[in-house]
């Protein structure tokens, strides 16, 4: 692709390179446009005689079309693309979701010189319908080799953004503490917490309140299991304050194996999580009983999608993990 300046004859069926004003300064062409025969008199009577216009090597594609190609080479499941406009796809979730971002794809595509794609962060929760990530073309034309190997990427990485779906699953909801102090705990967990469940598709079940004791807590476990949650969270008086303490036994007794303990994330530094068998356990911290952002939003929507969070991923949160 080249910019060349030509007389307006001579630049039909070129696309325009800047916007073209007239007399009174408002837009006459638009910088992309494709000069038309019956154009050329008003393009010279606004005083354009001579235009630069771009003009295609062999092999190039234009900007719409490459769009087009680079939206379907980054999409994986759950996204949906829509038409390409001035060499810009949007691409939409197709569900409600979580947007999972092969991240070193990404910036392997992003290095070929004039292809472009953002994306939400990965993990962001999404609606269906709202713009999980942009394509944008660059220049008005792109080689086909760029575009081959933005595809070449796309394929072997099986898709570079993907909504992956909420799952409706049943979670209980596990408090812990003093009978004293059974209402308290009750009236600042409970609601945040099913409001959370219920916001992402999935059921909370009714809160149980056991003491502060790791057998209690072991039977809550195993009898949520046996009511079928596919996920428990456990929220006390007191935070989880080391990887011995009650809740941590509690969840040894019932079969559990602690996945990790302590998150560099604030608030929320003292989550912890476990898995019994395939059913995630999150030992949720005080910031629970907060509707302000913590760390719970971050862990609790991907693990109602089913994967299966591990310690390397709680660790990663430390990157923008002060909220």
């Amino acid at each position: 692709m080249k910019i060349t300046l030509l007389p307006a004859e001579q630049a039909v069926g070129k696309i325009l390179c800047h916007n073209l004003d007239d007399s009174s300064g408002h837009k006459a062409f638009a910088k992309g446009h494709i000069v038309q025969p019956e154009e050329i008199d008003r393009l010279k009577a606004i005083g354009y005689d001579n235009v630069y216009v771009v003009i295609l090597d062999e092999g190039d594609i234009p900007e719409d079309a490459a769009a087009t190609r680079m939206a379907q080479a980054v999409m994986g499941s759950g996204v949906e693309a829509t038409r390409a406009v001035t060499g810009r796809v949007n691409l939409l979730a197709g569900r409600h979701g979580v947007v999972h971002v092969n991240g070193e794809a990404l910036k392997a595509i992003n290095s070929i010189d004039g292809l472009t794609t953002a994306t939400l962060r990965t993990h962001s929760v999404i609606e269906a319908g709202k713009i999980a990530a942009t394509v944008k073309i660059i220049p008005y034309a792109v080689a086909e080799t760029s575009l081959r190997r933005a595809e070449e990427i796309g394929r072997a990485s099986g898709g570079i953004i993907s909504v992956w779906p909420l799952l409706m699953l049943k979670v209980a909801l596990v408090l812990t503490g003093s009978d004293r102090a059974r209402q308290q705990v009750t009236a600042d967990f409970e609601p945040p917490l099913r409001d959370r469940i219920v916001t992402l598709g999935s059921q909370p079940l009714p809160a149980v309140f056991v003491p502060e004791q790791s057998q209690a807590i072991a039977q809550a476990i195993k009898d949520a299991v046996a009511s079928g949650a596919g996920m428990i969270i456990i929220a006390g008086q007191t935070s989880i304050m080391d990887g011995d303490d009650i809740t941590p036994q509690g969840i040894r007794l019932a079969g559990g194996e602690i996945e990790h303990y302590g998150v560099p994330v604030e608030p929320g530094n003292l989550l912890l999580l476990a898995y019994l068998g395939s059913v995630p356990i999150m030992g949720a911290p005080g910031c629970a009983r907060s509707r302000h952002t913590n760390v719970v939003d971050l862990v609790l929507p991907r693990l109602l999608t089913g994967e299966r969070v591990q310690r390397q991923d709680l660790i990663a949160l430390g990157d923008g993990g002060l909220l």
